[in-house]
């Protein structure tokens, strides 16, 4: 079957290079930029005054210099957190970012983006209006593609597609849990993108009978990489983007 154009690369970094550099930080999206990457994955979530801006967790200790959960503090008092101080010195007084900001630098570089929709629980279908919104805005008129919208959260990509439905979105599985398919379907995604422990050669065929794309993450195993590729999979998340060459070959010898 002749599959829809897909307009982005196999290979894409996880959160930036989410491992050797602060997560989802400017950093980290130029550090795996300089391994070759133009694919990028971050997360993406809401201020207490609705800025969308760049973190994973719901709360902040982990990965920044504060405490307590994200989504409640206004954009004002998140854009003076320290978020790259916790990796090592080097990255000392790293900012959050905001999205503006993220699509700034990969809309200059010619980068593409693939950004999950990481509400704050209780905010789904808020944040993804908002970042729907936020995207249809940022994108307008941009020589390349838009970001592929995607979440573990059906209420945040069906708040996307109601504020941008043009723009692609992809629903995240952990499992394949009961429904998924249809929920998938019912949504007008374009791809899945599934744990890489539950893609197998089934699954491909029936996304890809599906006119859907298949992805995997978080792939930083050479041979779980080799065997996905075998299966003619769409689009590979990895840590290791310096293991892993973005180039046709991909892998590293």
């Amino acid at each position: 079957m002749t599959m829809a154009p897909w307009a982005y690369p196999m290979w894409i970094a996880h959160r930036g290079a989410g491992k050797l550099a602060p997560e989802n930080t400017l950093a980290a999206f130029r550090l795996g930029a300089s391994y070759g990457y133009r694919a990028f994955e971050c997360d993406v979530k809401l201020s207490a005054d609705g800025v969308p801006f760049l973190l994973h967790d719901a709360t902040l200790e982990r990965t920044t210099a504060a405490r307590g959960v994200a989504g409640e503090r206004p954009w004002s008092e998140l854009s003076c957190i320290d978020a790259g101080g916790w990796l090592n010195r080097t990255y000392a007084g790293e900012p959050l970012p905001s999205l503006a900001a993220i699509a700034a630098y990969v809309l200059r570089n010619g980068f593409l983006l693939d950004l999950e929709i990481k509400p704050t629980p209780g905010t789904e279908h808020a944040t993804g209006v908002a970042v729907g919104r936020a995207c249809r805005e940022l994108w307008q008129g941009a020589a390349t593609a838009p970001p592929l919208l995607t979440s573990f959260r059906p209420e945040a990509l069906q708040g996307a597609r109601e504020a941008a439905p043009e723009l692609p979105r992809a629903l995240l599985l952990d499992t394949l849990w009961n429904g998924w398919f249809d929920v998938a379907s019912a949504l007008g995604c374009v791809g899945v993108v599934t744990n890489y422990a539950v893609m197998d050669a089934a699954l491909v065929g029936r996304l890809h009978a599906a006119d859907l794309r298949a992805l995997c993450y978080t792939v930083n195993d050479p041979a779980e990489a080799r065997r996905l590729l075998g299966l003619g999979i769409d689009g590979i998340i990895t840590d290791a983007v310096d293991r892993f060459s973005p180039d046709a070959a991909g892998l590293f010898d």
